[in-house]
């Protein structure tokens, strides 16, 4: 029993690790879709959501979406990003997926609540031992 409990201790690091990565590769086709016609975006926004400051707005998701994937994956500066990151989140949820229903399927605001949860996570316990963050702090 001791040794299932080292562990999960043990296991923490890695499953920050694999957290960020997830998250990460989950915001990278959102960020590059954004990035690839952000014109359409921004009219989207503006149009079909009712965002104020469309443009501006949308280049903010799709680099706070960018800057969260390269972030994530280097484990620098974690804690910070999952900040604007869930803000991105609770937007999306708010304006796209809520009237949908929970359901992932139907395009509800499922899969936006799991992201928000984990960088929720993320937030309160950093990126763990195999991250720049960690190596930055030890220094």
């Amino acid at each position: 029993m001791k040794k299932i409990g080292m562990l999960f201790n043990e296991g923490q690091d890695l499953a920050l690790l694999l957290l960020r990565l997830i998250l990460a590769y989950g915001f990278y086709s959102p960020a590059m879709n954004k990035w690839a016609d952000i014109g359409a975006v921004a009219t989207w926004f503006e149009q079909d959501l009712g965002i104020p400051f469309p443009l501006l707005n949308a280049y903010m998701a799709a680099s706070t979406e960018m800057a969260g994937v390269v972030l994530l994956v280097l484990g620098l500066g974690v804690r910070l990003i999952a900040l604007p990151l869930m803000v991105v989140m609770i937007v999306a949820i708010t304006t796209v997926h809520l009237a949908n229903g929970f359901s992932a399927g139907d395009s509800g605001f499922e899969i936006p609540l799991y992201y928000l949860l984990m960088l929720f996570t993320l937030a309160t316990h950093g990126g763990g031992k195999f991250g720049v963050d960690y190596f930055l702090k030890k220094e």
